[in-house]
């Protein structure tokens, strides 16, 4: 199936890692131009060479750019995006996947966490956002995936901040899909459940440190019991979905939710 990708451009913020270098290798094998950003320079560049590697596998003619960029810093992600626009005419594709897993009860969140959690998710989406859309406009088209979970539609115990600040990115979502769909502009998230990626692999190193017998394939089989297809997901089977939303082919889908996360999300 052709999705219709290629020579599109498309930046994907916390591209260094786990869901956002998933959909960085799924929509550069698709043949699209793709900028990552990250704030960490190192394991950016070591990302786009994976990136590069699987575009040139796929034969696609796919180009990737590492720009380190912290979505906290307003004026940081203007010039970014300035840059990927001036480099290859424009913007087509924005992927808000930048943010971390934060939960612990309410009353063991402090004011300093709410707001880093907050500016972090909340305003680094609205802030690459607002700095795409004149070229989205300008071009008469263009796709925004906000990656949030879904924590956000239905928020659990010691879930906070992060299903606030991801119920929040869903509102956005459908608040941007409503106002930019005459544009052409389509808007959509996808709410990711567990998924192989850098964050838990951490998390896996400290359980190490504890039980030094412990093994990674251990510890994602043990995660997997919580998951009704009964295992953790892979990468590109976010990356996949988030590429086929950003494509031609989901030329009339937007203001969706979907639920990336094996059946575990109690409601739809």
């Amino acid at each position: 199936m052709d999705l219709g990708l290629s020579g599109k451009v498309a930046i994907i913020t916390g591209g260094s890692e786990g869901i956002g270098k998933a959909a960085a290798i799924s929509l550069a094998s698709e043949g699209a131009r793709v900028a990552i950003c990250a704030r960490t320079a190192e394991t950016l560049e070591a990302a786009a060479d994976e990136v590069r590697g699987a575009a040139e596998a796929a034969g696609s003619g796919g180009e990737v750019l590492a720009i380190p960029c912290d979505v906290t810093d307003s004026d940081r992600v203007d010039a970014m995006v300035a840059e990927v626009a001036a480099q290859w005419g424009g913007v087509d594709i924005l992927v808000n996947n930048a943010g971390t897993s934060s939960a612990r009860p309410f009353e063991h969140v402090t004011d300093e966490i709410w707001d880093a959690d907050i500016d972090l998710k909340v305003y680094g989406a609205i802030r690459c956002s607002r700095a795409v859309l004149p070229f989205m406009k300008t071009a008469g088209a263009g796709r925004i995936i906000n990656i949030t979970t879904p924590g956000g539609k239905a928020s659990g115990a010691s879930s906070l901040p992060t299903s606030l600040s991801r119920a929040a990115g869903i509102s956005l979502t459908k608040a941007l899909s409503k106002e930019y769909a005459p544009l052409n502009i389509l808007v959509n998230t996808v709410c990711i459940g567990l998924i192989k990626s850098g964050q838990h692999e951490r998390r896996y190193e400290q359980a190490q440190e504890r039980d030094p017998s412990a093994t990674l394939d251990g510890w994602y089989e043990r995660m997997g019991e919580r998951v009704p297809v009964g295992r953790v997901g892979e990468g590109a089977e976010a990356g996949d979905v988030i590429c086929f939303l950003a494509s031609d082919r989901a030329s009339y889908v937007t203001g969706a939710s979907v639920n990336i996360d094996g059946g575990t999300s109690p409601v739809v």
